[in-house]
């Protein structure tokens, strides 16, 4: 069987340390007489039953989705449900304690801890992969070759944006830009508001869905529109889409959202990790503590497969171990209530904790 069932993880509990009766649970569904092998990979299936809730972020979901797949094949009993509502709109269920698990494209905002804590809800901050946010317009846009931040920020920024594409180069089409977003609940809303218009906010007159296969639907309907989400949902409709290489700020260089570019953070500045939190009270629910030790596990190769980018050993390493230890709280702000911000592995350090 899959050697997650087998790792021996420790939670800390009022001081003590005690071995997590999920894997007891897990293991002990592993004898000949309670388990048979699935067909396809001849491991064994674990007995385990149970229900877990997952919501948050479209962008996270993809991975989620196929991390759950995977688990299914050696815990059929447990019923996983992936949503994938928004970052925002997940922290809100998150805190009504309606889910197990919430998928974020961003850090737990200031806002979101504190309904958190209102509620009594703990959690354990885990980063599972790097996504590149990306723009995309219709592949029959023959005059966008690249787009600087600036001229980003001319386009979506909420302080007398541009409405037609020769407004930026007077050498483009006399056409109106067909904006298409994310949702308001959207991390990836959030991060692009953050990137470029934190202050003045994002237009009004997008196009908003928070279904990212309804945003790819509408710009590969209209020649002279333009719109962004995660990499993965550019990778599944690149037959449909183009994507716009962004000027990285710094060495004054287009990059694509390669693997390449994101991991090395040349695709700047929209390279971004992608998060799970999970519910500590839920790591008491043994189908909830042996899916997050195996979504740990295999989200580095799974995160690939679905069009992401897995992280480097050693910010996984510090992830596990934070699981491991049941360590909770954010590590994005700070003790006066104020975001912190910069790179995962600058921000994702112990002395960062905030519970």
């Amino acid at each position: 069987m899959s050697t997650t069932f087998v790792s021996v993880l420790k939670r800390r509990t009022n001081g003590l340390t005690c071995g997590l009766a999920a894997l007891a649970l897990a293991v002990a569904g592993c004898n000949s007489s309670t388990t048979t092998p699935t067909a396809e990979t001849g491991e064994a299936q674990s007995n385990l039953v149970g229900n877990i809730e997952i919501d948050g972020s479209s962008t996270v979901q993809p991975i989620s989705n196929a991390v759950q797949e995977q688990f299914r094949d050696v815990a059929p009993g447990v019923s996983i449900t992936v949503s994938g509502k928004g970052t925002g709109n997940g922290f809100k269920r998150f805190a009504l304690k309606e889910t197990d698990i919430s998928g974020a494209s961003r850090p737990i905002k200031p806002s979101e801890l504190e309904s958190c804590r209102e509620a009594g809800v703990e959690f354990v901050e885990l980063p599972v992969a790097y996504d590149g946010l990306t723009f995309v317009i219709h592949p029959e846009n023959d005059w966008v070759e690249s787009l600087t931040v600036e001229q980003l920020t001319k386009i979506f920024a909420d302080d007398n944006p541009v409405s037609k594409w020769n407004e930026i180069d007077e050498s483009w089409p006399d056409e109106t830009i067909n904006i298409f977003a994310p949702g308001t609940g959207s991390g990836t809303y959030d991060y692009t508001k953050e990137v470029l218009a934190d202050e003045i906010g994002l237009r009004k007159d997008m196009s908003l869905n928070e279904d990212d296969n309804i945003l790819v639907q509408g710009v590969a309907g209209n020649r002279y529109s333009i719109g962004f989400f995660g990499v993965a949902y550019f990778e599944e409709n690149q037959d449909k889409l183009k994507a716009v290489p962004i000027v990285n700020p710094e060495d004054g260089t287009a990059y694509m959202p390669t693997t390449e570019n994101i991991s090395g953070n040349k695709y700047a500045p929209f390279s971004r990790p992608l998060f799970i939190y999970v519910n500590a009270e839920s790591l008491d629910k043994a189908e909830v503590a042996t899916f997050v030790d195996y979504y740990l596990t295999n989200v580095p190769e799974t995160c690939e497969k679905v069009g992401y980018v897995k992280l480097p050993e050693e910010l996984l390493a510090r992830a596990r171990e934070n699981y491991e230890n049941v360590v909770l709280g954010t590590h994005y702000v700070d003790e006066s209530g104020e975001k912190r911000g910069g790179p995962l592995a600058d921000i994702f350090v112990a002395e960062n904790l905030t519970k």
